[in-house]
């Protein structure tokens, strides 16, 4: 075997079981690993027990032929390539395999060193289809998602952990207090995901009673129940091939968990009324403020629906942790707002500054968004100022906010002395970075380093 031969992890399905040890046994002294099945059934467990590159398979077998084989693995693992062996060696039969998705077919009796050739292309081919997968999902995550805006380390810790599982295809629970960007996160899973050109889903869990929930997500036949006037596909039919985001999960009413648990198991689903199961390829992700392991403890929560779900979990952190994405995140609402409602407001004073940084924003983004969207209707200032704000905002539990301490009371400095002072306690305040601080000053770079210079 030449040192360039690519190698990998073969599956034999061949009803003939003197043919599969002799295939075994060749394929396995050329480098690959080898598994072996004598019919399609056993082909399909192993499937889901074994990670494999490629799959032979024979033409004609007891219980279902190797051409219905092939086409349904490359419905559902199109990157998974297919080799038929046949006895027919025709122009009809290289056809047939073709249409159903196979890369190539071989005749019997087969030659072991023709069958290797075969085999190492198909195996480079997907090689390469990995290579390119990968390259692709570097360069989506190396694109700012602008919806994701922060610069803190927590937040890019979660960024960074969204690369990593983002193409695993496995369940994630998103967890955080609410505003945290729950659904934000999942959209980015979903996005950086090799199941990005399908739907993505979401449903609030809370928002709807148990009975409709049941409908909205497995559907439901005509005459299910009283309203039920014709068939309906629910949200897991409907996410077939993209991501399904099941929002506020700990609100699942207890009834309908196992079921949930039996789609997650079997990926199958049973509308309303119906006898008949539909198959969907859905990626379920999770998402609850609350604590689900508590919910388990306290037997409002299935624990194996729990440890089904929870397979990898993203803890997202609240706002109060992320420091000067506050400032970040209101300056990019003062932009967006500020467009839709006409209002040209550069950003903030800086006293409405230190103020959004002390609060301890329980509503977390939503809240912030919320303020900032209050103090644009109301400013009739180019800068938000600290009486745009509310009052909660201002006086936290009743506090005064303490002063500024640009100048000692009864002083009097020159208008320039004040102007360094106030841009220093920015920087300061801002840990130095000057780009957001030009930003937050109404100003431009240069004009920022031209004062600090002057100054």
């Amino acid at each position: 075997m030449s040192s360039t031969q690519q190698t990998g992890r073969i599956l034999v399905v061949d009803d003939d079981q003197a043919l599969c040890e002799l295939l075994e046994e060749d394929l396995s002294r050329r480098g690959h690993q080898v598994w072996s099945a004598r019919a399609v059934n056993p082909a399909r467990e192993l499937l889901h027990q074994q990670e494999v590159d490629l799959v032979l398979t024979d033409l004609n077998m007891p219980g279902s032929s190797g051409i219905d084989f092939c086409a349904e693995l490359h419905g559902n693992r199109p990157d998974l390539p297919v080799v038929i062996m046949t006895a027919f060696g025709s122009l009809e039969t290289a056809i047939a395999a073709l249409r159903a998705g196979a890369y190539d077919f071989v005749t019997k009796p087969v030659d072991l060193d023709l069958l290797n050739i075969t085999l190492g292309r198909a195996l480079q081919h997907r090689h390469l289809q990995e290579k390119v997968r990968l390259l692709k999902a570097q360069v989506r995550r190396q694109q700012p998602d602008d919806e994701m805006l922060g610069e803190s380390t927590a937040l890019q810790q979660i960024k960074q952990q969204i690369g990593r599982i983002a193409d695993l295809d496995t369940s994630v629970l998103i967890s955080g207090e609410s505003g945290t960007g729950k659904e934000l996160v999942a959209r980015a899973l979903h996005q950086q995901s090799s199941r990005r050109e399908g739907p993505f889903v979401a449903i609030n869990c809370a928002a709807l009673p148990g009975n409709l929930l049941e409908s909205e997500l497995f559907g439901h036949v005509r005459g299910a129940f009283t309203d039920a006037r014709e068939n309906r596909n629910g949200l897991f039919v409907e996410a077939s091939g993209g991501t399904l985001l099941l929002d506020e999960i700990a609100e699942l009413p207890l009834a309908l968990q196992p079921k949930l648990l039996r789609v997650l198991e079997d990926h199958k689903v049973r509308p309303l009324g119906s006898s008949n199961e539909i198959a969907c390829d859905v990626r379920v992700l999770a998402a609850s403020h609350r604590d689900l392991n508590a919910a388990v403890n306290s037997g409002s929560f299935r624990s194996d629906l729990y440890y089904r779900l929870n397979v990898i979990q993203l803890d997202l952190p609240p706002l109060r942790a992320r420091g000067n994405d506050i400032l970040l995140l209101a300056q990019t609402f003062i932009e967006q707002l500020g467009k839709r409602f006409g209002k040209s407001i550069s950003g903030l004073a800086q006293p409405a500054a230190a103020c959004l940084l002390a609060y301890t924003w329980p509503g977390n983004i939503r809240e912030l968004r919320n303020v900032i969207e209050r103090a644009l209707a109301l400013s009739c200032h180019d800068l938000i100022t600290l009486e745009d704000l509310p009052e909660q905002i201002r006086h936290p539990n009743g506090e005064t906010p303490l002063p500024t301490g640009l100048v000692e009371p009864g002083t009097i400095l020159p208008l320039e002395e004040m102007e360094r002072r106030y841009i220093h306690q920015v920087l300061e305040q801002l840990e130095g970075n000057r780009t957001l601080a030009a930003r937050l000053l109404g100003v431009d770079r240069k004009t920022l380093y031209r004062k600090l210079k002057e100054h």
